[in-house]
Protein backbone atom coordinates (compact mmCIF):
# COMPACT_ATOMS: atom_id res chain seq x y z
CA UNK A 1 0.00 0.00 0.00
CA UNK A 2 1.85 3.40 -0.86
CA UNK A 3 1.66 5.97 1.16
CA UNK A 4 0.43 9.67 -0.28
CA UNK A 5 0.92 12.87 1.93
CA UNK A 6 -2.13 15.05 0.64
CA UNK A 7 -1.66 18.98 1.32
CA UNK A 8 -4.58 20.79 1.65
CA UNK A 9 -6.89 17.60 1.66
CA UNK A 10 -9.38 19.98 3.67
CA UNK A 11 -10.38 21.73 1.16
CA UNK A 12 -12.53 21.33 -1.71
CA UNK A 13 -11.04 19.70 -4.66
CA UNK A 14 -8.57 18.04 -1.40
CA UNK A 15 -11.75 16.19 0.67
CA UNK A 16 -12.73 14.25 -2.84
CA UNK A 17 -8.75 13.76 -3.41
CA UNK A 18 -8.29 11.96 -0.14
CA UNK A 19 -11.44 9.97 -0.79
CA UNK A 20 -10.54 8.71 -4.10
CA UNK A 21 -7.14 7.42 -2.87
CA UNK A 22 -8.66 5.63 0.25
CA UNK A 23 -11.33 4.10 -1.94
CA UNK A 24 -8.54 2.66 -4.79
CA UNK A 25 -6.07 1.43 -1.41
CA UNK A 26 -4.06 3.86 -0.66
CA UNK A 27 -2.41 5.18 2.68
CA UNK A 28 -3.42 8.76 3.12
CA UNK A 29 -2.01 11.65 5.51
CA UNK A 30 -3.94 14.77 4.99
CA UNK A 31 -2.14 18.16 5.71
CA UNK A 32 -3.33 21.14 6.25
CA UNK A 33 -3.63 24.66 8.79
CA UNK A 34 -7.52 23.54 8.49
CA UNK A 35 -9.17 20.39 10.51
CA UNK A 36 -11.12 18.42 8.30
CA UNK A 37 -14.80 17.84 8.41
CA UNK A 38 -14.61 14.72 8.63
CA UNK A 39 -11.43 12.81 9.42
CA UNK A 40 -11.19 9.76 7.74
CA UNK A 41 -7.22 9.51 7.58
CA UNK A 42 -4.33 11.00 9.53
CA UNK A 43 -4.37 14.55 10.28
CA UNK A 44 -1.24 16.64 10.89
CA UNK A 45 -1.49 20.81 10.90
CA UNK A 46 1.59 22.18 9.43
CA UNK A 47 2.69 25.85 8.23
CA UNK A 48 4.38 24.80 4.34
CA UNK A 49 6.02 27.95 4.80
CA UNK A 50 7.80 26.59 7.13
CA UNK A 51 10.64 24.51 5.11
CA UNK A 52 11.47 22.76 8.59
CA UNK A 53 7.84 21.34 8.97
CA UNK A 54 7.43 20.35 5.14
CA UNK A 55 10.15 18.31 5.36
CA UNK A 56 8.94 16.37 9.35
CA UNK A 57 5.37 16.09 7.57
CA UNK A 58 6.71 14.17 4.36
CA UNK A 59 8.95 12.13 5.91
CA UNK A 60 7.87 11.15 9.57
CA UNK A 61 5.54 12.17 12.15
CA UNK A 62 6.44 10.01 15.45
CA UNK A 63 4.00 6.51 15.39
CA UNK A 64 1.65 8.05 12.86
CA UNK A 65 3.80 7.51 9.55
CA UNK A 66 7.10 6.43 8.65
CA UNK A 67 8.45 7.48 4.96
CA UNK A 68 6.07 8.51 2.00
CA UNK A 69 5.98 7.18 -1.67
CA UNK A 70 4.64 10.09 -3.21
CA UNK A 71 2.70 13.86 -2.50
CA UNK A 72 -0.05 15.72 -3.73
CA UNK A 73 0.50 19.34 -3.01
CA UNK A 74 -3.35 20.46 -3.10
CA UNK A 75 -2.21 23.78 -0.34
CA UNK A 76 -2.57 27.06 -1.29
CA UNK A 77 -4.61 30.51 -1.43
CA UNK A 78 -6.79 29.05 -4.04
CA UNK A 79 -7.67 31.91 -6.54
CA UNK A 80 -6.87 35.75 -6.81
CA UNK A 81 -8.32 38.37 -4.54
CA UNK A 82 -8.56 36.58 -1.41
CA UNK A 83 -5.71 37.90 0.00
CA UNK A 84 -3.46 40.58 -0.91
CA UNK A 85 -1.20 40.09 -3.94
CA UNK A 86 1.70 40.04 -2.66
CA UNK A 87 0.45 37.42 0.11
CA UNK A 88 -1.23 35.15 -2.10
CA UNK A 89 2.32 35.45 -4.42
CA UNK A 90 4.50 34.39 -1.88
CA UNK A 91 2.23 31.54 0.26
CA UNK A 92 1.91 29.88 -3.26
CA UNK A 93 4.98 30.24 -3.97
CA UNK A 94 7.06 29.51 -1.30
CA UNK A 95 4.82 26.98 -0.27
CA UNK A 96 5.20 25.11 -3.54
CA UNK A 97 8.85 25.37 -3.62
CA UNK A 98 9.51 23.80 -0.02
CA UNK A 99 7.09 21.11 -0.92
CA UNK A 100 9.30 20.14 -3.64
CA UNK A 101 12.42 20.79 -2.03
CA UNK A 102 11.48 18.46 0.77
CA UNK A 103 10.40 15.58 -1.84
CA UNK A 104 13.90 16.01 -3.57
CA UNK A 105 15.92 16.16 -0.45
CA UNK A 106 13.91 13.01 0.84
CA UNK A 107 13.75 11.09 -2.55
CA UNK A 108 10.38 11.29 -3.24
CA UNK A 109 10.13 11.22 -6.85
CA UNK A 110 6.31 11.18 -7.31
CA UNK A 111 4.87 14.52 -7.05
CA UNK A 112 1.32 15.75 -8.22
CA UNK A 113 0.53 19.18 -7.78
CA UNK A 114 -2.46 21.78 -8.47
CA UNK A 115 -1.34 24.51 -11.14
CA UNK A 116 -4.26 26.49 -12.53
CA UNK A 117 -6.21 27.33 -15.72
CA UNK A 118 -5.85 30.31 -14.97
CA UNK A 119 -2.17 30.26 -16.84
CA UNK A 120 -4.52 30.03 -20.37
CA UNK A 121 -4.72 34.01 -20.13
CA UNK A 122 -7.73 33.98 -17.46
CA UNK A 123 -9.75 36.06 -17.63
CA UNK A 124 -9.62 36.01 -21.23
CA UNK A 125 -9.79 39.92 -21.52
CA UNK A 126 -7.33 39.93 -24.20
CA UNK A 127 -8.89 36.93 -26.27
CA UNK A 128 -6.88 33.29 -26.69
CA UNK A 129 -4.58 32.41 -29.28
CA UNK A 130 -7.32 29.67 -30.24
CA UNK A 131 -9.81 27.80 -29.22
CA UNK A 132 -10.27 25.47 -27.65
CA UNK A 133 -7.02 26.35 -25.56
CA UNK A 134 -4.48 23.76 -24.64
CA UNK A 135 -1.13 23.13 -23.44
CA UNK A 136 0.16 24.63 -26.31
CA UNK A 137 -0.74 28.09 -25.52
CA UNK A 138 1.36 29.98 -24.10
CA UNK A 139 1.37 30.44 -20.46
CA UNK A 140 0.40 34.32 -19.76
CA UNK A 141 -0.41 34.68 -16.24
CA UNK A 142 -2.49 37.90 -15.36
CA UNK A 143 -2.61 38.16 -11.59
CA UNK A 144 -0.60 37.16 -8.86
CA UNK A 145 -2.22 33.80 -7.90
CA UNK A 146 -1.90 32.64 -11.53
CA UNK A 147 1.87 34.08 -11.55
CA UNK A 148 2.42 32.12 -8.50
CA UNK A 149 1.52 29.13 -10.78
CA UNK A 150 3.99 29.45 -13.36
CA UNK A 151 7.16 29.62 -11.26
CA UNK A 152 5.79 26.78 -9.70
CA UNK A 153 5.53 25.30 -13.18
CA UNK A 154 8.98 26.43 -13.85
CA UNK A 155 10.65 25.29 -10.45
CA UNK A 156 9.31 21.94 -10.92
CA UNK A 157 11.06 21.97 -14.76
CA UNK A 158 14.36 22.72 -13.03
CA UNK A 159 14.20 20.35 -10.03
CA UNK A 160 13.21 17.87 -12.72
CA UNK A 161 16.00 19.06 -14.86
CA UNK A 162 18.38 18.18 -11.86
CA UNK A 163 17.19 14.97 -11.16
CA UNK A 164 15.92 12.63 -14.21
CA UNK A 165 14.33 10.23 -12.13
CA UNK A 166 12.01 13.06 -10.81
CA UNK A 167 8.00 12.38 -12.12
CA UNK A 168 6.64 16.03 -11.24
CA UNK A 169 3.21 16.52 -13.02
CA UNK A 170 1.11 19.77 -12.56
CA UNK A 171 -2.82 19.74 -13.15
CA UNK A 172 -3.86 22.65 -14.35
CA UNK A 173 -7.63 22.86 -12.59
CA UNK A 174 -10.90 24.47 -13.53
CA UNK A 175 -13.25 25.69 -11.48
CA UNK A 176 -13.87 23.33 -9.37
CA UNK A 177 -17.14 22.08 -8.69
CA UNK A 178 -19.00 19.57 -5.87
CA UNK A 179 -22.60 18.18 -6.77
CA UNK A 180 -24.26 20.94 -4.48
CA UNK A 181 -22.96 23.69 -7.02
CA UNK A 182 -24.75 22.56 -9.87
CA UNK A 183 -27.80 24.14 -8.51
CA UNK A 184 -26.89 26.82 -10.29
CA UNK A 185 -26.26 25.02 -13.95
CA UNK A 186 -26.70 25.99 -16.77
CA UNK A 187 -25.38 29.59 -16.75
CA UNK A 188 -27.30 30.00 -20.21
CA UNK A 189 -29.16 33.14 -18.43
CA UNK A 190 -25.97 35.21 -18.53
CA UNK A 191 -23.40 33.40 -20.68
CA UNK A 192 -20.94 36.69 -19.71
CA UNK A 193 -20.71 35.66 -16.27
CA UNK A 194 -18.74 32.26 -16.99
CA UNK A 195 -16.55 33.38 -20.36
CA UNK A 196 -13.86 34.00 -17.94
CA UNK A 197 -12.92 30.15 -18.59
CA UNK A 198 -14.39 29.28 -21.97
CA UNK A 199 -17.62 28.03 -19.45
CA UNK A 200 -15.42 25.44 -18.37
CA UNK A 201 -15.62 23.38 -14.84
CA UNK A 202 -14.01 20.17 -13.28
CA UNK A 203 -16.18 17.97 -11.07
CA UNK A 204 -13.92 17.54 -7.48
CA UNK A 205 -14.57 13.68 -8.09
CA UNK A 206 -13.03 14.02 -11.66
CA UNK A 207 -10.02 16.39 -10.27
CA UNK A 208 -9.64 13.39 -7.78
CA UNK A 209 -9.05 11.04 -10.31
CA UNK A 210 -7.01 12.97 -12.38
CA UNK A 211 -4.73 13.30 -9.62
CA UNK A 212 -5.26 9.48 -9.29
CA UNK A 213 -4.39 8.32 -12.70
CA UNK A 214 -1.12 11.17 -12.85
CA UNK A 215 0.43 9.74 -9.35
CA UNK A 216 -0.04 6.14 -11.19
CA UNK A 217 1.76 7.32 -14.22
CA UNK A 218 4.27 5.72 -15.56
CA UNK A 219 6.20 8.63 -16.73
CA UNK A 220 9.08 10.72 -15.44
CA UNK A 221 9.92 14.72 -16.00
CA UNK A 222 8.30 17.58 -15.50
CA UNK A 223 4.85 18.42 -17.46
CA UNK A 224 1.38 19.59 -16.71
CA UNK A 225 -1.88 18.91 -18.04
CA UNK A 226 -4.90 21.03 -18.23
CA UNK A 227 -7.80 19.22 -16.07
CA UNK A 228 -11.57 20.24 -17.21
CA UNK A 229 -14.56 17.90 -17.29
CA UNK A 230 -15.49 16.54 -20.72
CA UNK A 231 -18.52 19.52 -21.17
CA UNK A 232 -19.15 23.34 -20.65
CA UNK A 233 -22.02 24.71 -18.21
CA UNK A 234 -23.76 25.85 -21.00
CA UNK A 235 -26.90 24.28 -22.85
CA UNK A 236 -25.90 27.02 -25.50
CA UNK A 237 -23.56 25.93 -28.12
CA UNK A 238 -19.80 26.43 -28.47
CA UNK A 239 -20.44 27.29 -31.83
CA UNK A 240 -23.04 30.23 -30.62
CA UNK A 241 -21.01 31.26 -27.84
CA UNK A 242 -17.78 31.70 -29.46
CA UNK A 243 -19.40 33.85 -32.10
CA UNK A 244 -20.83 36.13 -29.40
CA UNK A 245 -18.10 36.76 -27.53
CA UNK A 246 -14.60 35.76 -29.09
CA UNK A 247 -15.19 36.07 -33.19
CA UNK A 248 -12.16 36.99 -34.23
CA UNK A 249 -10.58 33.78 -32.21
CA UNK A 250 -9.37 30.89 -34.49
CA UNK A 251 -12.56 28.10 -33.96
CA UNK A 252 -11.86 24.30 -34.07
CA UNK A 253 -15.37 23.29 -33.32
CA UNK A 254 -15.35 20.15 -31.15
CA UNK A 255 -17.38 16.94 -32.16
CA UNK A 256 -20.06 17.79 -29.64
CA UNK A 257 -22.03 21.08 -29.35
CA UNK A 258 -20.95 21.50 -25.75
CA UNK A 259 -18.03 19.68 -25.34
CA UNK A 260 -15.19 21.31 -23.07
CA UNK A 261 -13.08 24.35 -25.02
CA UNK A 262 -10.42 23.55 -22.29
CA UNK A 263 -8.86 20.80 -23.95
CA UNK A 264 -8.35 17.74 -22.33
CA UNK A 265 -6.94 15.48 -24.95
CA UNK A 266 -3.48 15.60 -23.76
CA UNK A 267 -4.99 14.66 -20.30
CA UNK A 268 -6.63 11.59 -21.83
CA UNK A 269 -3.66 10.56 -24.16
CA UNK A 270 -1.41 10.58 -21.00
CA UNK A 271 -2.88 10.29 -17.97
CA UNK A 272 -5.65 8.30 -18.91
CA UNK A 273 -8.26 10.70 -17.86
CA UNK A 274 -11.86 9.94 -18.57
CA UNK A 275 -14.41 12.35 -16.65
CA UNK A 276 -17.15 10.40 -15.05
CA UNK A 277 -19.21 13.23 -13.76
CA UNK A 278 -21.95 15.93 -15.76
CA UNK A 279 -24.15 18.40 -14.40
CA UNK A 280 -25.97 17.14 -17.28
CA UNK A 281 -26.58 13.62 -15.38
CA UNK A 282 -29.40 13.59 -12.84
CA UNK A 283 -26.68 10.63 -11.38
CA UNK A 284 -23.92 13.29 -10.69
CA UNK A 285 -25.73 15.44 -8.75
Amino acid sequence: MARIVVTGGSGKLGRACVRDLLEHGYDVVNVDTVLPAQRVCPFVKADLEDLGQTLEVLSQIDDRFDGVDGVVHLAAIPAPGLQTNAVIFRTNAITTYNVFEAARRLKIRNVVWASSETLLGLPLDIPPQRIPIDEACDARPESAYSLSKLVGEEIAKQFARWDPELKILGLRFSNVMEPADYAAFPFDADPASRKWNLWGYIDARDGAQAIRRALEADVKGADHFIIANADTVMTRSNRELVAAFFPSVPFSEPSGPNDTLLSIDKARRVLGFAPQFSWRDPASR
